[in-house]
């Protein structure tokens, strides 16, 4: 199944006649969304770059596993979140992202034939933090670096996660990684406008989950993938934290939706695309 949503065509409009120089960052939302709710659509299984002409701003988002997602664009470029040596669906990806430097979320050895391998923690010596912004045809991958718990001791190991964005044409998708504490006003702003967040609402190895919604609040997607948790029983327990925010929620039968600018919901929509464990 694939979820298509809709909303006001203006906003693609306005944001060409007003984008000033290419900036790090998503542009803030320039006029609000408009339109209805949420509407059923399908690929019947046909890569988004194959199927035909249509909106520039758009990407199949698919769930690989854990942390991991697949996001496919028009012009056929495929990156991988979380990358841990695990491939998603048919070819090998072009972009992968590793937000942290944990056993499930990287790997030393990636397959060969990768454009870009983006690690998101200090990993070259002399690096403080880790910093990339690449563009691979209609994709942009860059990050925010944020902090992260030792795994030992507790200690903060500073700049030790990354929250990655990729944009395709005026759809920002965000991952927020292994994110282990809320962010501040600079990390706001260099993340800019998020359409899309990949959040994790496991709640223990990650950040408790009410902060998480403090997170997502801040952040203001209109949607929500959760990962990395174990059991339908967490995905409950997220959902009845987040219901201050009135959001919606989509159960979908497949792994794969099909998310455009355009169409976005009027309203805060969690998908629960990694189903009943997204561990």
């Amino acid at each position: 199944m694939s979820l298509r949503f809709s909303a006001a065509a203006l906003i693609a409009a306005a944001v060409a006649l007003l984008a000033g120089p290419a900036l790090a960052r998503c542009s803030k939302n320039l006029v609000e969304r408009l339109g209805p709710g949420v509407q059923v659509a399908s690929l019947d299984g046909v890569p988004l770059a194959q199927r035909g002409e249509g909106s520039p701003n758009r990407a199949v988002i698919t769930f690989v596993g854990h942390s991991s997602y697949q996001i496919d664009t028009p012009q056929g470029v495929r990156a991988i979140t979380d990358y841990n040596g695990v491939n998603g669906f048919g070819r090998h990806p072009d972009i992968v992202t590793m937000n942290n430097a944990h056993g499930t979320h990287f790997t030393d050895d990636p397959e060969d034939g990768i454009t870009h391998v983006l690690r998101g923690w200090p990993s070259e010596p002399g690096q403080s933090e880790a910093k990339h912004d690449v563009t691979l045809k209609d994709m942009r991958v860059w990050n925010v670096p944020t902090n992260a718990r030792d795994w030992g001791t507790g200690a903060a190991r500073i700049n030790g996660n990354s929250i990655f964005i990729y944009s395709v044409g005026d759809l920002c998708i965000a991952h927020l990684g292994h994110l282990h504490h809320r962010l501040t006003k600079e990390h706001l702003e260099e993340l800019g406008r998020i359409d899309v967040l990949m959040v994790p609402i496991d709640g223990s190895f990650t950040m408790g989950v009410p902060y998480m919604a403090d997170v997502i609040k801040s952040i203001d997607p209109k949607i929500v993938l959760p990962m990395h948790y174990w059991g339908r029983y967490q995905l409950d327990r997220f959902m009845g934290l987040m219901a201050p925010l009135e959001p919606d929620f989509i159960w979908p039968d497949r792994r794969s939706i099909e998310v455009i600018k355009d169409e976005l919901p009027e309203k805060l929509t969690v998908i629960a695309v990694a189903g009943e464990g997204g561990g």
